[in-house]
């Protein structure tokens, strides 16, 4: 019964993940345009901060439109497919969920953030004035 319902889910990730791509591509938002010294400033701040996600969860994927639609370029890293990003989350971070955005501060401390909303809070609190 087990191999039956595994084999399920595996056919439906496998069928719904194109089609949540798909609508992720269709429905990029447009993100403000910033004088090139602004950006740049943003994009050092943005330097600091990196997002573990798995390509077709929906919350991860709600996280990097909210990234666009504010115009930061922070580094994504693939915890799904990709053995040490998956170790660096649990060894580091605690636990393999995503997304989870790793905040480095610049006494080297690192904080990580859980939760698609309270990445998107602190995202928004952060870079939305900028």
């Amino acid at each position: 019964m087990k191999f039956f319902i595994r084999t399920f889910f595996k056919t439906l990730r496998l069928v719904l993940g194109p089609v949540m791509l798909l609508r992720e591509r269709l429905t990029r938002p447009v993100g403000p345009v910033r004088p090139p010294a602004v950006q740049a400033q943003v994009d050092q701040q943005c330097g600091g901060l990196v997002l573990y996600q798995f390509t077709t969860c929906p919350f991860c994927i709600k996280v990097r439109q909210e990234m666009r639609r504010l115009s930061l370029d922070i580094e994504r890293r693939d915890a799904q497919h990709d053995v040490k990003n998956r170790e660096d989350l649990v060894q580091q971070g605690g636990q393999v969920k995503v997304p989870c955005l790793r905040i480095d501060d610049s006494t080297g401390e690192s904080q990580w953030l859980y939760e698609s909303g309270a990445i998107i809070s602190y995202l928004r609190g952060r870079f939305a004035t900028a």
